[in-house]
């Protein structure tokens, strides 16, 4: 999760795009510094879905209708507004906007004739988290760049580095412990899976991607590559 200063606009993903909540304050203050942050982090918010919780922020017409095209201006794309207001209900309703969030699945079945798998919550991030960035996530993320120190990641499921991962991950972190932390370059500051912080990975000589899972009740890392059946 993104938080700004002061905790007046919080990001964080959901299994739908990313979920942008506004605290209390002037709206057109806390419209202008999100925006000054999208700016900021182009890379991280184009082609992203976007879903507003308002609270108690009336909102009318012209106010919805400027921020939705200034999210088109960046290649985002507005699709719900979750509000207390009845105005503002009625105000995204005459949008076409959703007004409530996809209820999250807490169970999956698959039956044994299934030849179509179906996917797991999960965001992607297709930059480099600097130091001061953290993402976190109730599903797995993946990161195609690097992973700086730090910057944070936590996810309830795995986490994938399509790069270098110098900074702290948490995986697993609502109790999985099959989750998995993988990485091209994995020197981190500090790893975690579920309840079960890593030693020192520091390695030596060239290297090679890696995997880090948790076994015998100890965090291990081995050379990440495919094994039939996924582990």
């Amino acid at each position: 999760m993104l938080t700004s200063k002061a905790s007046l606009v919080q990001i964080k993903g959901i299994r739908d795009g990313l979920l942008i909540t506004f605290g209390e304050g002037e709206w057109s203050e806390l419209v202008s510094y999100l925006l000054n942050q999208i700016e900021r982090d182009r890379g991280f918010f184009k082609g992203a879905r976007v879903a507003l919780d308002v609270g108690n922020h009336i909102l009318h017409p012209a106010e919805l209708g400027a921020l939705r095209n200034s999210f088109s201006e960046f290649g985002i794309t507005l699709w719900a507004v979750i509000s207390n207001s009845p105005t503002t209900e009625r105000t995204a309703q005459d949008f076409g906007l959703a007004t409530r969030l996809s209820p999250v699945k807490t169970e999956r079945t698959i039956r044994e004739t299934d030849t179509h798998m179906l996917g797991e919550p999960a965001i992607l991030v297709q930059r480099t988290l600097r130091s001061g960035y953290r993402v976190e996530y109730p599903g797995h993320v993946v990161v195609i760049g690097d992973v700086n120190p730090g910057a944070e990641i936590v996810a309830s499921g795995s986490i994938v580095v399509w790069g270098k991962l110098r900074g702290v991950v948490h995986a697993g972190a609502e109790g999985d412990e099959d989750a998995v932390v993988c990485a091209l370059e994995m020197i981190p500051t500090q790893l975690r899976i579920s309840g079960v912080v890593s030693v020192s990975l520091r390695r030596q000589g060239k290297p090679v991607p890696e995997i880090a899972r948790i076994e015998s009740g100890q965090v291990i890392v081995e050379p990440w590559v495919y094994k039939e059946g996924g582990k």
